[in-house]
């Protein structure tokens, strides 16, 4: 049912092959990622927004196109280059093509002088500007005099795109999934959601019946959740039951949970439920601590029920928005627990239903061969306890999630009880009284 080591290494290989491609809100690199997921779902429908259009209280702002840049020293010696490590140029840098001296330039160098090897990810997508980002070690180094600082690029109208997938189940009522593919090369904070998510495809695709339809997208981080919820918004509050950010969930050191703003949706239910199963020390997180789309999903008058599971959350690790969150940082194991996280939540999803004992008072259980022939108190009757408390707390009223909740259990360790009593006749499914 689950992710095996073998899935993590593929996703890894989606992702050594995406991260060269230098993305940002707009322009060819979201396009050729979202092509390549196209390659492998063909039925993802690729789409885009005309610069200007105002969506919500944003408006979608002009497309970015760079070509090359980088600085040549006084002693004519290249760096900063943009073909190198696509990290280097801030990113929606204007055009530029002159010569300045150092005082200037160093106006618009961006470093980390506590990780002197790494090169920050800094971008101004709202106001023109232009910056490069550098090593602290490479700044150390710049001498006095003339630089020549190149930076081909341009700002245009054209568009922003996003792309959809909708899976369709026996049911118009949706789970919905959204990651976001506006960086640049960075694993676990850009291309570790788009993989998991990719997997999470593949494995859906395989299931013989899905109760839910399930909608997912690939947008640019923040304007393109806006984006989606302008057009979108009614039919998402009249049918997502539980959604969720997919976004740092590669690496290996945590699982983390982030909850909606309510706290309590059944996102949230069964996202700490799968969690609890594959990590018992999983940190958690409060909406306080928000930082990716969940700001956009959970908004006044948006209100999906929409958390997140990831592995280390963004700005919880040292590498977060640098070129030290690489493809070391973020390996097959890791993609594979975080998919398996997600995952469980899903599955969760997909079995949970409103149960309801079908006798009146305690059932006779030797009868139907699920109680020990002789009292003994010496044997395990652990699993016969399991039995009468999922059978005690079966009223129709609450959900197998809550019900496991009651008892102090897993929900897929009860799933085999559950499956037991309702071939024996003692359990149905009813629709929620509650």
């Amino acid at each position: 049912m689950f992710f095996h080591l073998d899935d993590g290494k593929e996703m890894h290989r989606w992702a050594q092959e995406l991260f060269p491609i230098n993305r940002s809100l707009t322009g060819d690199g979201v396009r050729e990622t979202l092509n390549y997921i196209k390659h492998l779902f063909p039925e993802l429908n690729i789409k885009g927004i005309p610069s200007g259009t105002q969506v919500l209280d944003w408006s979608i702002p002009k497309e970015w196109r760079i070509r090359d840049a980088y600085i040549l020293t006084p002693s004519r010696k290249k760096i900063c280059d943009f073909k190198a490590n696509n990290l280097h140029v801030m990113g929606y840098s204007t055009p530029q093509k002159k010569q300045i001296d150092l005082d200037e330039l160093q106006r618009h160098l961006y470093d980390i002088p506590d990780l002197p090897t790494a090169i920050p990810y800094v971008t101004s997508y709202y106001r023109e500007n232009w910056g490069f980002c550098l090593t602290s070690e490479e700044r150390k180094q710049l001498e006095p005099g003339k630089y020549e600082v190149v930076i081909d690029s341009e700002l245009f109208d054209g568009e922003m795109n996003y792309a959809e997938l909708i899976l369709p189940g026996e049911t118009k009522q949706e789970v919905f999934l959204s990651t976001y593919i506006c960086h640049p090369s960075m694993a676990n904070n850009e291309l570790s959601g788009p993989v998991v998510t990719m997997g999470i495809i593949k494995r859906l695709l395989t299931l013989k019946s899905r109760k839910y339809t399930y909608r997912i997208i690939f947008v640019p981080e923040t304007i393109g959740a806006i984006s989606y919820l302008a057009e979108n918004l009614s039919h998402l509050k009249k049918n997502v039951i539980a959604g969720f950010v997919v976004s740092c969930i590669g690496d290996e050191r945590a699982y983390s949970y982030l909850a909606s703003r309510d706290g309590n949706t059944l996102a949230d239910k069964v996202a700490k439920c799968s969690l609890e199963y594959f990590s018992r020390d999983y940190l958690s997180y409060s909406y306080l601590q928000r930082g990716s789309d969940e700001r956009q999903y959970c908004a006044p008058g948006v209100d999906l029920p929409v958390c997140s599971i990831m592995r280390t959350k963004y700005g919880e690790y040292p590498e977060y928005h640098t070129s030290l969150d690489d493809l070391n940082l973020v390996t097959p194991k890791g993609l594979t627990g975080g998919a398996n996280a997600l995952f469980g939540a899903i599955w969760l999803l997909e079995n949970n239903e409103y149960l309801r004992t079908t006798v009146l008072g305690e059932p006779q259980l030797g009868k139907r061969g699920l109680y020990p022939d002789v009292s003994d108190m010496q044997q395990d009757y652990s699993y016969v306890m399991k039995m009468t408390n999922v059978l005690s707390y079966a009223d129709g009223k609450v959900d197998l999630i809550t019900l496991a909740n009651t008892i102090n259990e897993s929900p897929f360790a009860l799933q085999g009880i559950v499956n037991t009593l309702k071939k024996h006749g003692l359990l149905e499914v009813v629709e929620g009284e509650g």
